[in-house]
């Protein structure tokens, strides 16, 4: 299984390794020109360790590269600056976050664009605290209140990507047993389809329900995300989640498969106007 950022740090290694080749320097001379240890540049061209952006924009530099997309490109693979010291929010939870679920979070923070086949739950983008709090409770067991505290506040605060400037754009698949299990109780759920109501109004959300008058479908080998940057698809990728670990796909025949199975639930489901009107009748007790 691969972690995420793992995955962009070989692959950026890589790519300033092909791109140190070309100027004819070798490690130890990009290194010199750079003010640091040989071992560092290794580091980074293997992907042993992270890399911050100011770090790549300086090897790009001495490596004399000029193209403004392949510039952008590789800074997009070092994630988002974190100059000044500052870490990103999530860092404050590691003691309760495994590593898997921080890689998930921070793709997710990443993204220009997410979507989603939902098979079991609403989305944590979309759930609410009650909703959120119930799902925590009963997927991972033996939780005492504090830390179960702290993973609905992670679950809430994920949502803030779908406010942010310019927002995360999720298109979300839910089949129909998403909608009918009865998470939390009665009330719960009745609270939980009115979010999702209000949600599919906002412009950067766009929900569809696939019933289970549909029969099978491709998805029914399990729920999966698709996450899209705006730069360019080459950092696009596919994570499957399973109970303990998550699997990332990133070579483009995988996410061809599964961008094409998407398009395919999305003709098979319901539209975005009859979709809440599906909702809003199962709120109703339909």
């Amino acid at each position: 299984m691969q972690h995420g950022p793992a995955v962009r740090r070989r692959k950026l290694g890589a790519e300033l390794r092909e791109l140190r080749a070309s100027a004819g320097l070798t490690s130890g001379e990009a290194a010199r020109l750079a003010g640091w240890h040989q071992s560092k540049v290794s580091r980074i061209e293997t992907g042993a360790s992270g890399v911050k952006p100011a770090d790549v924009r300086l090897l790009l530099d001495v490596y004399g590269v000029a193209d403004a997309q392949l510039r952008e490109l590789l800074l997009m693979l070092a994630g988002p600056d974190e100059s000044g010291g500052r870490h990103h929010w999530w860092h404050a939870y590691r003691g309760v976050l495994p590593p898997t679920y921080r890689d998930f979070i921070s793709l997710e923070s990443q993204a220009s664009a997410m979507s989603t086949l939902e098979t079991s739950v609403v989305p944590g983008l979309l759930q609410t605290p009650e909703y959120a709090r119930a799902v925590t409770r009963a997927a991972v067991g033996g939780l005492d209140d504090e830390r179960l505290d702290a993973l609905v506040e992670v679950r809430l605060a994920r949502q803030d990507v779908l406010r942010s400037d310019p927002p995360l754009r999720l298109t979300a698949v839910l089949d129909e047993a998403v909608l009918r299990r009865e998470v939390g109780g009665p009330d719960v759920m009745a609270r939980q389809l009115r979010r999702l109501l209000d949600s599919a109004h906002l412009p950067q959300v766009r929900l569809q329900v696939l019933p289970f008058g549909a029969g099978a479908h491709v998805g029914v080998t399990g729920p999966f995300v698709i996450f899209s940057f705006s730069s360019t698809s080459d950092l696009d990728v596919v994570v499957l989640d399973h109970l303990t670990s998550s699997l990332y796909l990133e070579r483009k025949e995988d996410l061809r498969a599964y961008s094409e199975a998407f398009n395919d639930l999305q003709f098979h489901a319901l539209s975005p106007e009859d979709s809440l009107d599906y909702i809003a009748a199962i709120g109703d007790g339909a």
